[in-house]
């Protein structure tokens, strides 16, 4: 099976179909130097967020008074005029307080988020030119059909982990069958998830590591690749966009190296038999409380 190149947006748009993650990315000159070694590679979909510290809608600005503060932060933080896809970070909005960036454990206040209000806000910057389209990240299903019942303008694309242990068939079959692309972010896992937790003060916990499954490596050596190619190309003949994450150009290169080969039906079948669910969930975002 062929994947595609580009994935199809409402509107007429197209993206990338692997794009570069950059959580953890944040000192400066390592990000500099991974983003003009990836856009020299052909990346040509990069994925930044303000909770990152390098540049998405983040969770203290999910309240309608606070969208466009935050859309205009962006711009300025990104020097650009616009953004091809601007995304509501999390369906659960935090309280904010003036300058804050990323709330930390011990000031978080979790607020009632009016998702149909706070996307109006996100059609108003359509409409205002910041963005050529907008989406979600980390919301289930009823809560994208509630958008798409009272919206103008249909979310472009849901962004949340998968990978092959972590594969949300129902809520990617949900978003496909409504337009909806799917961005699969954590797609090889992530290895340094520990060290980001470790920032809150959070004990180390067991990760899945798919890097080293006999299964996955098996199909890379039948088809001369990498482990961490075959979990890539997986998602995308599932018509879902990895963002793998890395500041290394020769992994660069080798992650989005996915289109010179193809994986067969048994191929498919092995790594859909290697779905766990929520158990290998890496992001669970327990660090915040409810």
């Amino acid at each position: 099976m062929a994947a595609k190149i580009f994935m199809d947006m409402p509107g007429g748009l197209r993206m990338p179909a692997i794009g570069l993650g950059t959580w953890q990315a944040t000192d400066d000159s390592e990000l500099e130097t991974a983003l003009n070694a990836a856009l020299e590679i052909g990346y040509r979909h990069i994925d930044t967020a303000f909770v990152y510290q390098n540049e998405t809608l983040p969770m203290n600005g999910i309240h309608e008074d606070r969208v466009e503060m935050f859309m205009k932060k962006s711009l300025e933080n990104l020097q650009l005029d616009y953004v091809d896809l601007y995304l509501i970070h999390f369906a659960v909005g935090v309280k904010y307080f003036e300058g804050q960036v990323r709330p930390s454990l011990d000031d978080v206040q979790t607020e009632k988020s009016d998702h149909i209000a706070i996307w109006k806000k996100m059609e108003e910057q359509v409409d205002a030119g910041r963005t050529k389209t907008i989406g979600i990240s980390n919301f289930n299903a009823k809560q994208i059909e509630k958008i798409i019942k009272n919206s103008r303008i249909k979310p472009a694309c849901l962004q949340v982990e998968l990978h092959v242990y972590l594969q949300q068939r129902e809520l990617v079959k949900f978003c496909h069958q409504n337009g909806i692309v799917v961005v699969g972010y954590s797609p090889l896992g992530s290895p340094g998830y520990n060290n980001f937790i470790a920032n809150f003060g959070q004990k180390p916990r067991q990760l899945p590591d798919m890097l080293h499954d006999a299964v996955i490596k098996k199909i890379a050596e039948k088809h001369k690749k990498s482990n961490a190619q075959i979990m890539l190309r997986y998602l995308l003949q599932n018509s879902i966009v990895p963002i793998p994450k890395s500041v290394t150009p020769a992994r660069l290169k080798e992650n989005i190296d996915i289109f010179d080969f193809s994986l067969d039906s048994e191929d498919m079948k092995s790594l859909d038999d290697l779905e766990v669910g929520e158990e290998a969930r890496v992001c669970d975002f327990k660090l915040y409380p409810a």
